[in-house]
């Protein structure tokens, strides 16, 4: 169960955190995986190491916030059925001290970002027969978080738009849905701890862990098997839903 044999899947962001989960079981389900992101050698270096393990990975620089720069990679990819829009960038800040500069940051990489892919990649998700797009969403787009102004925006609309994409193209065997994730433990959490809490990197990690209800941050493993399942054919009858990963957050945070 849950094999992605013959199955070829762009991945955005997959050079560290989420992404490379994602890049790296797929790879070892029998994708053949493309990994996407600006930080072009360290992809690299994680498609060479896959690729002695026998599986098949190539990286591509890639800013997902430049349109031409989205459509040279998708051409290059080939035939395409799985796209994961998993690229994005996080703000801190409320509605009144969000700069504007920082607000068009987030929004050009999580929402223009996941535009630019689906624009590429639905006409080659439609002449393979069908296909699954992943958006990367957030518990933000459903409960509302403290100094998360822009970032929330973002993910609302990346929610918004999985709604959009899975209605449209269902008659093109296209499903779409999303994950929700809470706090999962990345190297971008462990570097937000270390520069704003210097010297207080464990005691805020565990205070960050205990606002799940289920007492830690979620693995990007744990969220990369969701995505597996989600991409593979034995979730063929879910479109347009999204999945909270959360540890209770969303339901259980009274």
């Amino acid at each position: 169960m849950f094999h992605l044999h013959n199955k070829t899947a762009a991945i955005t962001g997959a050079a560290s955190g989420i992404g490379k989960a994602i890049a790296e079981l797929f790879a070892r389900r029998g994708a053949a995986v493309h990994l996407l992101d600006r930080d072009a050698e360290t992809a690299e270096k994680i498609a060479a190491a896959l690729r002695t393990e026998g599986l098949s990975a190539q990286a591509h620089a890639c800013d997902v916030s430049d349109f031409s720069d989205v459509q040279t990679v998708f051409e290059k990819i080939g035939p395409l059925h799985i796209l994961v829009n998993n690229a994005g960038v996080a703000h801190i800040g409320t509605a009144e001290n969000t700069a504007p500069e920082d607000f068009e940051r987030v929004f050009s990489v999580n929402v223009r970002g996941v535009y630019h892919c689906l624009h590429a990649a639905i006409p080659k998700l439609r002449a393979a027969g069908g296909g699954v797009i992943l958006n990367l969403a957030s518990i933000v787009a459903w409960v509302g978080i403290p100094d998360r102004f822009a970032y929330t925006m973002s993910k609302g609309a990346v929610a918004a738009m999985t709604l959009s994409v899975a209605k449209d193209f269902l008659k093109d065997n296209i499903r779409c849905n999303s994950i929700s994730p809470a706090r999962v433990h990345t190297p971008f959490v462990d570097g937000y701890l270390a520069k704003n809490y210097p010297g207080h990197e464990a005691e805020m990690f565990e205070k960050l862990s205990k606002t799940q209800p289920i007492g830690r941050m979620g693995t990007v493993d744990e969220v990369a098997a969701l995505a597996l399942y989600l991409c593979s054919d034995e979730a063929s009858f879910i479109t347009g839903c999204d999945y909270p990963l959360d540890g209770g957050f969303i339901k259980l945070n009274n």
